[in-house]
């Protein structure tokens, strides 16, 4: 395959794909309200003929080959998150949201319009690849997770995804390389709730009252302690508790207090196992106080785990396409997390980080930041490498390209 052929026709479109990008910027919106964002996507979709599905906030567009139904053609999606955070832009860029308080401060709007050059160079190239290509424009990544219900929907299916790709862009991340790592490669959360109940008191009289804030004082070092006699030191995870609240007065016993904090880890086993014992801390700590406690657990994401095969691809193509030093390992997983896992547990595939900073140019704000921004030329170095990629499985599956 000709990758530097495949990266010269992204750059001939590189002006569009910095518009569509700046205009997504322009007017950021946040989970479950992106219309106007998709309303854009469609419109870009219908301009470049390729046939899609909006559902509410999501799209779903189907580049079909020659030949897509043939035996062996396989199918592979590609998915672009399009939701913004609610952050006020501090860059100062001719181009920065005109919506206040809202701003694409984690790079979906790079990522959209990523998927849209690829799905623009795989359309161009259609009429030679016997298989099919989904475009997944997935909203609400960072809120409640639009990943799960558009699986729920059948986004997988009709035709059925054969593999899956993902990107994000990271500004520690030179232009013009990428960040990969086989396995884990960002954690699992679940949000953590403890109801402590005791029994009110005078402070002068303790013995008539059930203290809930020493009671949950306990907890807190017990929970504290899990992850260090639970976990495997080569395993991830960390439990933190992040707000506690309870008491009426300085001089009488809480008889309740409620405590929040989060529990994020690189497997979906040693988070349930963690909450098991966490389950166990709660309730038996509080009775041996004489009160009452119990854990609320609400599930966040599943563990995003790349295949190995994948990555190697991703490695292969990169490397090729971008030239030595291109390719950058990621030690150890992020501890944050990334709702592209529930792909990964339907289909495999890998989620990599494609560079776009630039210290030179003063680029080197991370994500989540009012002064984050992108070095423009890694739109149409992942587009190309999301197209490329996308053909390559197609053609081959995860195995390697015969030299």
């Amino acid at each position: 395959m000709d990758y530097a052929k495949t990266l010269a026709a992204a750059r001939a479109i590189e002006p569009w794909l910095v518009e569509i990008r700046r205009g997504l910027h322009e007017s950021p919106e946040l989970g479950l309200e992106e219309d106007k964002t998709a309303d854009a996507i469609c419109g870009k979709l219908g301009e470049l003929g390729i046939p899609y599905e909006r559902r509410g906030t999501a799209v779903i567009g189907l580049v079909e080959g020659a030949a897509p139904g043939a035996e062996g053609g396989r199918v592979v999606a590609m998915r672009a998150d399009i939701d913004a955070l609610p952050i006020q832009e501090a860059t100062g860029a001719t181009y920065a949201s005109h919506n206040a308080g809202r701003m694409h401060a984690c790079g979906h709007d790079a990522h959209t319009a990523i998927l849209l050059g690829a799905a623009r160079l795989l359309s161009e190239s259609k009429g030679s690849m016997v298989g099919s290509a989904k475009l997944l424009f997935q909203p609400a990544e960072e809120t409640v997770g639009g990943a799960a219900p558009m699986i729920a929907a059948g986004c997988l299916e009709k035709p059925r995804v054969d593999a899956v790709i993902g990107l994000h862009v990271q500004a520690y991340v030179p232009v013009g390389s990428v960040e990969l790592k086989k396995g884990a490669f960002s954690g699992s959360s679940a949000l953590l709730k403890v109801e402590i109940e005791g029994k009110a008191a005078h402070g002068a009289y303790p013995e008539n009252g059930i203290d809930a804030i020493l009671i949950a004082a306990n907890v807190a070092l017990s929970l504290n302690a899990l992850v260090s006699r639970y976990v495997s030191p080569l395993d991830q995870a960390v439990l933190t508790i992040g707000r506690i609240q309870g008491g009426v007065a300085e001089n009488v016993i809480a008889s309740s207090v409620v405590m929040e904090g989060t529990l994020r880890t690189t497997s979906d086993a040693t988070r349930e196992l963690l909450i098991a014992r966490a389950r166990a801390v709660v309730e038996g700590v509080a009775a041996s106080f004489g009160g009452t406690g119990k854990l609320h657990v609400e599930y966040g994401y599943a563990a995003l785990v790349n295949d190995d095969r994948a990555v190697d691809l991703v490695a292969e193509v990169a490397g090729a396409m971008l030239g030595p030093g291109s390719v950058r390992w990621k030690e150890k997983p992020s501890m944050g997390v990334e709702d592209f896992s529930f792909f990964l547990k339907e289909v495999p595939g890998a989620f990599y980080n494609l560079g776009c900073g630039n210290p030179e140019r003063g680029i080197t704000a991370p994500i989540h930041s009012a002064l984050f921004d992108i070095d423009e030329g890694c739109l149409a170095i992942g587009a190309a490498l999301q197209a490329s990629l996308a053909l390559r499985i197609i053609e081959q599956g995860f195995h390697k390209e015969s030299l």
